[in-house]
């Protein structure tokens, strides 16, 4: 398989498919309207899951790709999480009852900034809001910089039971790089402090394609990543997308490594974490072989959503903050992005959504395509035709031909469905890429694709 040949043969930059369609092409609708419906049919007894974005860091890291803002004062973070705070209890009046929650997510931004008081309001007003039982997962996104024996503290107080630890990279010379001072020591003894504190399993996020990152370099930092034996790795490959971010300006382009780097960097680096004990799971995430998200991949119940790879099978994700994303089943809702603008709506009592999109019934079959590539490498024309019945049947020979007329052969095809060959899973985002019928409407641009 000649590598240069596929990049060259196929397109630079795609979607990262946590999500179909994208998005970047959600329509400008009447995004509240649309959540009040969904929150409305939501049948009783059905768990959901709940995502809450935390807009704030107190150092901005150049390489970041999500919706934040940096600050040094914490008085607008506090008066943030009482608008969170009201937008949960207008939820949960919408819906006209506490919905039972399967998985609650805090990400950010530095959800591990928040104040220990902070931390107990949102205890409280989630146990006020929704139904929330030991079976709960709750997981919270942490900087290693940020976290106290009061940021300890608070999070025995909200029950978390999953840590997601952000490493990047331990080298010094591409933490200057990317402005993400950090030591060893230091992420060793947080994420000691919280497994002593109660915290369950501990995923670690790891970059590749960073400036000034060489293999060299990347492989001491996975060396030390397996040292600690988190129970997730998640090796993701840096979005460089400045004309999105503007802060990624501060890194030079020219200390990017080039794409076939990227792609041997990845490479190296991921049979380095295998050799380790670690399952394979999906294009970037490693579990170990009794972690449930590594059981749920050999059963056929891995799922992708915001988030990346995750065991949540819930048809509703409620998201809860400034450009947080819902999805009920058959429709995705965007919050609205601006902070301020964010808490004036919902402290006037109304509903965040501010964009959206209905799926139609050729949405929901390529969102099902799409989802199960990159989860399983692989589409089953009977698991197909089970979901969609007769209507399975022109994606079948769409199917097919897509794959005839690859050149490269990345596909094998039969009459079971077809299978990404073991050696082109790198590829997978092109795979799936073939039946985005969005790729090519708008000016939207993409990251790379490997």
């Amino acid at each position: 398989m000649n590598v240069e040949e596929i990049f060259a043969s196929y397109r630079g930059a795609v979607p990262r498919y946590t999500s179909y369609p994208t998005a970047p092409h959600f329509a400008d609708l009447n995004g509240a309207g649309i959540e009040k419906q969904a929150l409305l049919d939501i049948e009783t007894g059905e768990p959901v899951s709940l995502y809450v974005h935390v807009p704030f860091c107190d150092r901005l890291c150049w390489f970041c790709g999500c919706h934040t803002k940096h600050t040094l004062k914490y008085a607008p973070v506090a008066a943030y999480i009482g608008s969170l705070i009201t937008e949960m209890q207008t939820v949960a009046k919408t819906a006209g009852r506490k919905l039972p929650l399967a998985h609650l997510h805090f990400g950010g931004g530095s959800p591990s900034m928040l104040c220990e008081e902070d931390f107990h309001r949102l205890s409280e007003a989630l146990r006020e809001n929704f139904d929330i039982s030991d079976q709960t997962e709750i997981s919270v996104e942490f900087d290693p910089s940020d976290v106290t024996e009061a940021t300890l503290r608070g999070a025995a107080v909200l029950g978390v039971t999953r840590a997601s630890v952000g490493v990047q990279d331990f080298d010094s010379a591409v933490q200057k790089a990317i402005n993400r001072p950090q030591t060893f020591e230091q992420t060793r003894d947080v994420i000691a402090a919280l497994r002593g504190a109660g915290v369950g399993s501990v995923n670690i996020d790891a970059l590749y394609g960073l400036p000034l990152q060489t293999r060299d370099r990347l492989e001491a930092t996975i060396d030390q990543v397996l040292t600690l034996r988190p129970d997730r790795i998640a090796l993701f490959g840096y979005a460089h997308v400045p004309w999105v971010k503007k802060h990624q300006t501060m890194i030079r382009e020219a200390d990017l490594p080039g794409t076939l780097d990227r792609f041997h960097h990845a490479a190296y680096a991921a049979d380095m974490i295998a050799n380790r004990g670690y399952d394979r799971i999906g294009i970037d995430h490693f579990a170990l072989p009794d972690d449930d998200l590594a059981v749920a991949a050999h059963s056929g119940r891995l799922y992708r959503n915001f988030q990346g790879y995750t065991t949540d099978a819930c048809r509703t994700l409620i998201g809860l903050g400034a450009s947080a994303i819902s999805f009920f089943g058959t429709s995705y809702v965007q919050n609205i992005v601006a902070t301020k603008q964010y808490e004036n709506a919902v402290q006037s009592g109304n509903l965040a959504g501010m964009r959206g999109v209905r799926l139609n019934m050729d949405d929901r079959v390529r969102a099902h395509i799409i989802e199960r590539l990159m989860c399983d490498f692989a589409l089953s024309f009977a698991d197909l035709e089970d979901k969609f019945g007769y209507l399975a049947r022109p994606y079948e020979a769409e199917a097919r031909a897509l794959a005839a007329a690859d050149p490269h052969k990345l596909v094998e095809t039969n009459e079971i469905g077809i299978t990404i060959k073991p050696e082109a899973r790198a590829f997978t985002r092109i795979v799936a890429s073939w039946f985005d019928a969005y790729l090519d409407t708008g000016e939207v641009r993409y990251s790379k694709a490997v």
